[in-house]
């Protein structure tokens, strides 16, 4: 059986605080026992609120930052512990879009030098054949050749997203991770740049983890989605069963609070109590216990284990609740 893209296992990435509770150092768990595969040509959604983990779990694939506990493994290959040295030719495989263009972008560069950048690093081709790479590339993402002098300021954002996004695509990658690529956009332009992602993903079989506040989007973009909490995964189903069913009580909440067009509609909106607790001092059990209507003293005192099941209509999807195990 071929081995899926990308495979995490039991990763955990932890911040120390410069504090010490009863002669042990307090660390943030950003990241808590995350297993996620993710397959060839998919579009896997990482939801959640402002906090959850979402993008430090980006990062930590790209290993931007350094992996507490656990294993990433690419293609079957465990990549975990790889050197910088050994993590070079990975990157052109491995790319990630951030939320800012206009800082993911040099102000002081041309967009030839920005999205040329890439290919100076791989020293695979002459600086002729890297000049029709990036022109090609430009064409891709919808921008003609005079773009190629322009500088990040004398741009939209819009624009600017769209040079990052031909930086991510320039060396060929197979996995792009997107972390909230629209959300500093106007909303007139989030279409336009959510419609170029999708066209590039069918049209070069990429697979992106697709990371989001937005359920709307994910909802558009997605063939998959994993909903977070405090570090941790509380669902992951396909997004048709997730949005038309969802079993975990966080996971209602969230698409409860999605707007529905039509006026005459009726939803029930659910609301949470309380804030999101803090991660320097979370619940004791169920980290969503505090906040849940139906958290029990078993959900107090105990976690729910991700688990797997098949649903009345026959989907497999995980969830971490005692309400499904």
């Amino acid at each position: 059986m071929e081995a899926p893209l990308l495979e995490i296992r039991d990763a955990k990435k932890y911040f120390p605080v410069k504090k010490v509770r009863n002669g042990e150092d307090i660390v943030v768990k950003a990241v808590d026992q995350i297993d996620l595969t993710v397959n060839q040509g998919e579009i896997l959604g990482l939801v959640g609120e402002s906090g959850c983990g979402k993008s430090t779990l980006g990062k930590t694939i790209i290993k931007l930052h350094e992996i507490t506990g656990g294993n990433i493994f690419f293609h079957g290959e465990d990549i975990t512990h790889y050197s910088e040295k050994q993590m070079r030719p990975l990157r052109e495989k491995i790319q990630m879009i951030f939320q800012d263009p206009y800082a993911s972008l040099n102000p002081k560069k041309k967009v030839v030098q920005s999205v040329m950048a890439p290919l100076n690093v791989s020293k695979k081709y002459t600086q002729e054949e890297k000049l029709q790479k990036v022109k090609n590339m430009l064409k891709e993402v919808g921008l003609d050749e005079k773009y190629l002098d322009k500088y990040p300021h004398e741009m939209s954002g819009g624009q600017r997203q769209r040079v990052v996004i031909a930086r991510a695509l320039i060396n060929d990658p197979e996995i792009v991770i997107c972390d909230e690529p629209v959300s500093a956009l106007d909303v007139s332009v989030r279409s336009q740049v959510l419609n170029l992602l999708k066209d590039l993903q069918k049209k070069r079989n990429l697979t992106y983890i697709f990371i989001s506040h937005d359920l709307s989007v994910v909802e558009y973009l997605c063939d998959r989605v994993a909903v977070m909490y405090l570090g941790r995964i509380m669902e992951l189903a396909d997004k048709k069963p997730l949005f038309e069913a969802p079993l975990h009580p966080y996971t209602k909440a969230l698409l409860s609070a999605i707007p529905v067009p039509d006026i005459h509609a009726k939803k029930e909106e659910i609301i949470l109590e309380g804030e999101v607790p803090s991660p320097l001092n979370p619940p004791k059990g169920c980290l969503f216990s505090t906040r849940c209507a139906y958290a029990t003293e078993r959900c107090h005192k105990e976690a729910p284990a991700l688990k797997e099941l098949v649903d009345p209509n026959g989907n497999k999807r995980s969830v971490a609740c005692f309400l499904h195990q």
